[in-house]
């Protein structure tokens, strides 16, 4: 049943990705706001789970301001959090996301019109440009939303950060807000099987940390209490042994 559970989604998935992801990018045709390619996003990611019998639990809605803009960080467990995040997240952001998936047809297309930044991380000019290039999107009013470990977990076990986005948080000066996603790995592991696994994702959005004030000289210490915020809301196995 699982087998053929995750055969259809996968069929909804690729079918979903190219109906929305077309009518995103003529979206942009008609308007240059990423607003409505969007809000098809959005259903593109609700689809999927629900055709995967995911659900997404969400805590801490209360802490964030819908005037505001935040650069999110969130832990990476599987490709199901794009889903989580995308779908259920109650305010509009970009993503900061790897060059490659802009050479996708017509996805690439699709992530251009909503807003999407990529990151050429093989380039580290262009890696810094494109940081710079955000930083000023941030301050203009977008949120973004990044992974700081660079890549899924393979296991589900919270990784180390990388530096960049807390240096892009330093450089705009604006609220950062750790998101923990905890039970995605369950659904679709980065190791092992391609069947899916329906279940629970738990999303908790912690309260906004302000940046404003902090040095290059703070970029580590800022790493490492995002880090440790993220991962109280683990499982001890998704936590990892304590550095």
């Amino acid at each position: 049943m699982k087998i053929l559970r995750s055969l259809f989604a996968y069929l909804v998935f690729f079918i979903s990705t190219v109906l929305l992801g077309t009518l995103a990018a003529l979206a942009s045709l008609v308007s240059r706001s990423p607003r409505w390619a969007h809000l098809l996003a959005r259903q593109w990611a609700n689809i999927n789970l629900w055709v995967a019998g995911v659900r997404v639990d969400v805590t801490g809605f209360e802490n964030l301001n819908s005037r505001q803009a935040y650069i999110f960080l969130s832990n990476h467990q599987s490709g199901f959090d794009i889903l989580a995040l995308l779908g259920k997240l109650p305010i509009q952001f970009a993503w900061l996301a790897k060059e490659e998936l802009f050479r996708i047809p017509i996805l690439g297309h699709a992530m251009r019109a909503a807003g999407y930044i990529p990151i050429d991380r093989g380039d580290r000019r262009k890696a810094v440009e494109s940081l710079i290039y955000t930083a000023s999107r941030v301050q203009s009013g977008t949120s973004v939303m990044i992974f700081p470990e660079g890549t899924r977990s393979p296991d589900g076990v919270l990784q180390e950060f990388k530096k960049g986005a807390f240096l892009l948080a330093i450089k705009s000066q604006q609220y950062i807000v750790p998101v923990a996603i905890s039970g995605s790995h369950r659904v679709l592991s980065k190791r092992g099987t391609w069947v899916l696994e329906p279940g629970i994702i738990d999303v908790t959005i912690e309260k906004p940390l302000s940046t404003v004030g902090l040095t290059v000289k703070d970029n580590d210490a800022l790493m490492q209490t995002v880090r440790e915020t993220i991962r109280r809301h683990l499982t001890p196995e998704e936590g990892g042994p304590q550095p």
